[in-house]
């Protein structure tokens, strides 16, 4: 695909996009699981900020294939048409930038100053299953970061990037273009945009079901016939929706 040709083909509703800000990931693995979707969560990554952060958007994709020395020395980044600065300057506001770097985490695949211009250009988000350099300022920043790990080595000297807004696999997840991604402290899950509305209006169920389990566990109740419910639990919950 073009550099330049970004069409995002069908946008998450703002009432989904509210659901699943409420949403865990671990809430979401087991309703995309139940769908026979098992391996939706990217594998190696972590948040790098501080302070608690959830982030929910669209996919906006970066692929890198291994770096070549004769090619990518720093005068690469010289060149305006650089994928990953397209791809930083680009990427449209709300989406979350989502690098492919072949779960190599032993060079970079940003920095501070991209970062930074990310998320003055209103970025959802970054993700990627390599390093961040500059990761003590990435940390204080407010624009949800998840990496794998630091790592100071330019992307240069492991990552070539090649193609924007193509299907790529980040941390061995399918992830495609315009596809779902929901990141909290335990991680990032990959939703397919076909039925992320679906999914969304799921989880906001779950979670309300599961804050009532909580609070009967908190109070001395057993798991066992409550969390899954049985056929009387599910009628106590029923009551206690409609007094409510």
């Amino acid at each position: 695909m073009s550099a330049t040709d970004h069409t995002q083909s069908k946008t998450l509703s703002s009432s989904a996009k509210a659901g699943l800000m409420r949403a865990s990931t671990a809430s979401l693995h087991t309703i995309l699981f139940k769908r026979g979707l098992r391996n939706t969560f990217i594998q190696g990554v972590s948040k790098i900020n501080q302070g608690a952060v959830k982030m929910v958007g669209q996919a906006f994709t970066l692929r890198y294939i291994p770096a070549r020395e004769d090619i990518d020395t720093v005068a690469a980044f010289k060149d305006p048409k650089h994928p990953q600065r397209v791809a930083v300057e680009t990427v449209p506001e709300g989406l979350i930038l989502v690098n492919d770097c072949r779960q190599d985490a032993t060079a970079a695949s940003a920095g501070s100053i991209l970062l930074t211009r990310l998320d003055y250009r209103k970025c959802a988000g970054f993700v990627s299953d390599a390093g961040i350099r500059d990761s003590e300022h990435a940390a204080t920043m407010s624009m949800p970061i998840f990496c794998a790990k630091a790592s100071a080595p330019t992307n240069l000297t492991k990552h070539h990037g090649v193609d924007i807004q193509v299907p790529i696999g980040c941390g061995g997840v399918a992830v495609f273009p315009g596809d779902v991604l929901v990141g909290d402290h335990d991680g990032v899950i990959v939703i397919p945009l076909e039925i992320a509305e679906d999914v969304a209006e799921e989880a906001m169920r779950m979670e309300a079901f599961e804050d009532y389990v909580l609070e009967k566990v908190r109070t001395g109740t057993p798991v066992i016939g409550l969390y899954p419910p049985s056929e009387e639990a599910q009628a106590e919950y029923k009551r206690y929706v409609e007094s409510r």
